[in-house]
C-alpha cells in the first residue's frame, strides 16, 4: 500500500520541482547561507531548458569559483587568477559555435583580473560573464576587496574601509556598461525566492544573447552574502546586505540590447 501510494505521489505530473541534472551529486562545500550554490542551481536551469548543455563550456578561475566544476556537469575549465575572461576569448574564438561562461567572484573579476575583464568587455566577445559580488575576499581569509563598502570591516581592513586611503569601491559593473562591446548589463541577487526568479530570467537571457548574436558581451552581476566573511549568520548577512550592499549596489537592469537604461 505504502508502495502504491509513493508512486502516485512521485508520477511526473506531480511533480513541482526536479534538481537538474547539470549539477552533480557532489555536497556543496560552500558554507551554509552562501548564495554560491543558488547561483550554481539557475545556471544550469537555464542551460538545461535552452538544451546547449552539451556545447557549453565554462570557467572557473581562483576563489569560492574556483570550486564550480566539481557542481556542475558541464565541460569546465580552470584559469588563472583572473584570467577567466582572456581564456574564454581563446576557447570562444577557436570554438564559435561553443555557449561560452565564466563564473567569478569580485576579488577575481575586479581586482587582479581587472584588465581581463576590461578588455574582454571592450572588445565585444561573444561570451557570458557570471560575477558574483560579495564585497570580500571570501576564500582567503577576509581580506577587503574591490567591492568592500566604506566602513566595512575585512581582516585587512579592520577598522573599516577608509576611502581616503584605500579607495572608494569600484563599481565594476556599472563601469563596464559604458563599453560599446557590452551587449546586456544586470546586477541581481539570489536571497529571496522572488530574487532567485529575476536573476533566472537575467542569466537566461544573457545566455540567449550569446546563442542569437555573433559578438557582444553579456554580463550578470549577483550581489550575495559572504556570512562568513562577514562574521554574521546567515540570516543577519542577508539583512546586512539588503541595507547596506544595495544601497550602493542597487538590482536591476544596466544596460539592456546595446542602449543604458539605468544609471
Amino acid at each position: 500500500m505504502k508502495e502504491e501510494v509513493l508512486s502516485d505521489i512521485i508520477n511526473v505530473e506531480n511533480l513541482v520541482y526536479k534538481k537538474t541534472p547539470l549539477m552533480t551529486d557532489n555536497i556543496l562545500s560552500y558554507c551554509p547561507g552562501c548564495g554560491h550554490g543558488t547561483a550554481h542551481r539557475i545556471t544550469m536551469e537555464v542551460l538545461e531548458e535552452l538544451g546547449v548543455w552539451k556545447d557549453t563550456i565554462g570557467i572557473a578561475p581562483v576563489g569560492c569559483s574556483v570550486l564550480a566544476y566539481e557542481f556542475m556537469n558541464v565541460d569546465m575549465q580552470q584559469a588563472a587568477h583572473g584570467r577567466a575572461p582572456a581564456l574564454a576569448t581563446g576557447i570562444k574564438r577557436c570554438w564559435p559555435h561553443k555557449v561560452v561562461f565564466t563564473y567569478q567572484g569580485d576579488g577575481d573579476l575586479a581586482a587582479i583580473g581587472t584588465a581581463e575583464t576590461i578588455h574582454a568587455c571592450n572588445r565585444g566577445e561573444n561570451i557570458v560573464i557570471i560575477f558574483v559580488n560579495n564585497g570580500i575576499y571570501g576564500m582567503t581569509g577576509g581580506q577587503m576587496a574591490p567591492t568592500t563598502l566604506p566602513g566595512m570591516k575585512s581582516s585587512t581592513s579592520p577598522y573599516g574601509r577608509d576611502v581616503h586611503i584605500m579607495g572608494n569601491p569600484l563599481k565594476i559593473t556599472e563601469l563596464v556598461a559604458e563599453l560599446p562591446g557590452v551587449r546586456s548589463v544586470t546586477r541581481q541577487a539570489v536571497h529571496t525566492p522572488g530574487n532567485v526568479r529575476k536573476a533566472k530570467r537575467a542569466i537566461r537571457k544573457a545566455f540567449e544573447n550569446q546563442l542569437k548574436y555573433k559578438e557582444g558581451l553579456n554580463f550578470v552581476e549577483i550581489v550575495s552574502n559572504c556570512n562568513s566573511g562577514w562574521k554574521m549568520t546567515p540570516v543577519h548577512s542577508n539583512k546586512w546586505m539588503e541595507e547596506n550592499m544595495f544601497p550602493y549596489f542597487p538590482l536591476g537592469d544596466i544596460k539592456v540590447d546595446g542602449e543604458i537604461v539605468n544609471k
